[in-house]
């Protein structure tokens, strides 16, 4: 319970912050509710790199449907003619590393302390 509560914090403080921070805000976010949650190592990666993916992955394909895919199709052509899609996955598990990250991190920080 614990960790699906993570996730769904992790999901809307790291878009409320996303609003005003910079792209590595999600780090921070995850950090600091893996360390409040007081999840497990390898839960807390899994379930900040879930939470991190799905809000990343989600506004990259909410953003690609408002602009009817334009901007992918053209970065997709600079890349060897990815599809729009592909992009979107590619955003999906970097943003989802970065989560993942951070709520390690924040949750080997529970252990010091």
């Amino acid at each position: 319970m614990r960790t699906i509560l993570f996730g769904i914090f992790t999901i809307l403080a790291g878009f409320i912050a996303q609003q005003f921070l910079p792209w590595w805000a999600i780090v921070a976010v995850a950090g600091v509710l893996s360390f409040i949650f007081d999840l497990k190592t390898g839960v807390s990666f899994w379930a900040g790199f879930a939470a991190a993916a799905l809000l990343w992955g989600g506004y990259a394909g909410y953003l690609n449907m408002v602009n009817e895919g334009l901007l992918s199709a053209r970065v997709g052509k600079l890349l060897g003619d990815m599809p729009g899609f592909v992009l979107i996955v590619i955003t999906a598990v970097v943003g989802g590393i970065f989560g993942g990250l951070g709520a390690l991190l924040g949750s080997l920080g529970r252990r010091l302390v």
